[in-house]
């Protein structure tokens, strides 16, 4: 059967830290889906990852021999986000060929067993340039700032030819056709104003009562969004998430709860975080200035409005103030008074970084966390989260 393998080659996963420290670029959420689920949708393949030989190399990773020994395989970096358009050129592509951007970079490659010239290396032949927009997570604040587009994109995929669940007349609804509900999922006495953009409720996810939502807004499997919540798009709350307070413009991966009073603003929150009751973000600085995060490569412009980036397994006290465009790592206990550092590097126990989270007490921390949604730490997350801590 064909399949896709997606490679972190040539992309620099390293400036989507923290979040692909512990994760493909390929499995960051963006919209209601995963760059992965999108594809795997879009094409209709099953998909696996490119061997890179490091830390990240799991059980669906797979050598370009592997994939191609039976199959055509389509080679696609793993931060570009599909379209129909680039699908409709994709199932165009012949052996050896590979689709463009306008800059000339490869994106997307068709290739079987005789196009295979070395352990990384395939032969190529004719370029494919496509002239529409590549849509790329290159940066982290890119998520929330591509986060309307690409809620509109998977509302439109995932709804096409279906129907939603009915809608309870107790709530007050603008626009109901922009508001699709899962199977299993619940709604009472809330506001939705679906007019500025789509309202998506996955399966089984719940929207308690007093809620106001206005649209682009997703909702993944098992979610809640707590009593009172107030949300404005563009903003998903991810599968198995608690949600409550205040939101705007934020993106939840998945397995993460802020599910207390407090702002969140024009950020993106990992898996398996916790924001304590009380916790609130700046997302604008209080002269209106540019605002600048950390990157491995140094401070960059991300423009007037960014939040908080927050790695995966990461948590804040109750009243916890974070600074504008503050980036924390991964598996970081925070806490301290006054505002939060700009950067609290992974493994932080508080926020000024003075002490660091010892491995097995982080471990143990991350097993109770994940029990409380009824799952387990996995042998891969320790190994990962282990190489994390010795490295990073």
């Amino acid at each position: 059967m064909d399949k896709i393998i997606f490679t972190e080659e040539f992309c620099q996963p390293e400036n989507l830290h923290p979040f692909t420290l512990t994760r493909q670029m390929q499995d960051i959420r963006v919209g209601i889906l995963t760059i992965r689920q999108k594809w795997e949708k879009m094409l209709g393949l099953p998909s696996f990852d490119k061997k890179e030989d490091d830390y990240k190399d799991l059980s669906r990773s797979v050598t370009m021999d592997e994939a191609a020994a039976e199959s055509v395989c389509f080679m696609i970096h793993g931060n570009i986000l599909p379209t129909p358009k680039l699908v409709k050129a994709i199932q165009m592509l012949k052996d050896g060929e590979f689709i463009a951007a306008k800059n000339g970079n490869g994106i997307v490659y068709r290739f079987t067993k005789n196009e295979i010239i070395e352990k990384h290396k395939i032969k190529v032949g004719q370029a494919v340039t496509i002239k529409e927009e590549i849509k790329s997570i290159q940066f982290p604040f890119d998520i929330f700032q591509l986060n309307d587009w690409a809620i509109r994109q998977d509302f439109a995929l995932l709804t096409k030819k279906r129907k939603s669940q009915p809608i309870s007349k107790t709530n007050k609804v603008t626009k109901a056709s922009q508001v699709f509900l899962e199977k299993g999922a619940k709604m009472e006495n809330c506001i939705i104003n679906a007019f500025t953009g789509p309202v998506y409720i996955g399966k089984n996810a719940e929207i308690m009562d007093g809620s106001i939502i206005r649209g682009p807004f997703a909702m993944g499997e098992k979610a809640c969004l707590k009593m009172g919540a107030k949300v404005y798009g563009a903003t998903t709350v991810g599968p198995y998430c608690v949600a409550g307070g205040e939101i705007k413009n934020s993106v939840l991966f998945g397995y993460s709860n802020k599910a207390h009073d407090g702002y969140l603003g024009d950020s993106v929150i990992g898996e398996w975080c916790n924001l304590g009751a009380g916790t609130t973000n700046s997302n604008i600085k209080n002269n209106a200035s540019e605002v600048k995060i950390w990157t491995p490569k140094g401070q960059m412009n991300v423009g007037i409005k960014c939040g908080v980036m927050m790695g995966d397994y990461s948590r804040t006290a109750i009243n916890t103030s974070i600074n504008t465009g503050t980036v924390i790592g991964v598996s970081c206990n925070v806490f301290g008074s006054g505002l939060t550092p700009k950067y609290i590097p992974n493994f932080s126990w508080g926020s000024e970084g003075v002490k660091r989270y010892e491995l097995e007490k982080a471990l143990l921390d991350i097993e109770d966390w994940k029990h409380l949604k009824g799952m387990t730490l996995s042998d891969d997350e320790r190994s990962v989260l282990k190489f994390i801590f010795d490295k990073f």
